[in-house]
């Protein structure tokens, strides 16, 4: 079975929100040993729950009233009325992400994914274990494409059927429309490609390309693209130029984010590697 990932829980009552104007369409929330109450209510939006400690009380699934217990996953269509509530003379601890509607059909018509229409509940663990994993991912101070990355592919696995699925192969004809791309990056490696231009360039939907370039490099497309940059900065540092102007040339937004990133990557700073 898989083991679930360690949820940061107090026995203080507590809640934090993530957003980020890059990703305007996603808002999650992680509250800790929380006795709120909430009515029967809707949103806009789409919304993924997930119980961490505690049972509560769940309706909306069209069956009545069900209790559910730590590692249960809800998946909430927008405009679908439903409340969750700890039991009685408890406290609970959870997780909810809210996406935009229309991002969300953008993004499941983008990947030929049916959208979900009704309420649904899993215990799959491994499903658990992919929320909680984003979810830290999204709180945590990873660059925005990084955390955009995370929400498709997760979104890409889960949302359709409510558990994982299987990775879908890289295809022949994906890998023939790929090479030219992964090329093209390599030319271009002082600029910084967005995801959608990427999977437009590609042909693909932005899941297929996250899964497909995961499938032939080992990287997702920002990751790849950070490696190139790091391994011309390289190039840069061995032939004496400042670093100001390294960090100019490949995009960063300053000197102490190309630090940042060139030491992730190399385990040095730049200017002791140049040393």
């Amino acid at each position: 079975m898989t083991s679930r990932p360690a949820i940061p829980i107090s026995s203080a009552a507590s809640a934090e929100f993530w957003r980020d104007p890059a990703l305007p369409y996603a808002e999650s929330r992680r509250a800790c040993h929380s006795r709120a109450c909430y009515k029967p209510h809707s949103h806009p939006s789409f919304s993924v729950g997930a119980v961490d400690q505690g049972s509560s009380r769940f309706t909306g699934a069209g069956t009545g009233p069900s209790v559910i217990q730590p590692g249960t996953v809800v998946w909430v269509p927008a405009a679908h009325v439903h409340a969750c509530n700890p039991l009685p003379n408890t406290a609970w601890s959870y997780q909810m992400l809210h996406l935009e509607a229309s991002w969300l059909q953008a993004l499941w018509q983008e990947s030929g994914v049916p959208p979900l229409q009704t309420v649904q509940l899993t215990r799959d663990a491994g499903v658990y274990a992919q929320f909680c994993q984003l979810n830290a991912v999204l709180f945590s101070d990873v660059s925005a494409p990084e955390k955009e990355i995370a929400l498709i592919e997760f979104l890409g696995e889960c949302v359709s059927q409510g558990q994982p699925a299987s990775p879908p192969s890289l295809t022949q004809h994906r890998r023939n429309k790929l090479q030219p791309l992964l090329a093209h990056v390599q030319h271009e490696a002082d600029a910084l490609i967005s995801l959608t231009e990427l999977a437009k360039m590609a042909d693909m939907s932005r899941y297929q390309l996250i899964r497909a370039f995961r499938h032939a490099t080992g990287l997702t497309p920002h990751a790849y693209q950070l490696n190139q940059r790091i391994n011309q900065a390289r190039h840069h540092l061995r032939a004496g130029e400042p670093l100001a102007d390294i960090a100019y040339r490949l995009g960063f937004a300053d000197q102490g984010h190309f630090q940042r990133v060139f030491k992730a990557h190399v385990g040095v700073t730049p200017g002791r590697y140049r040393a």
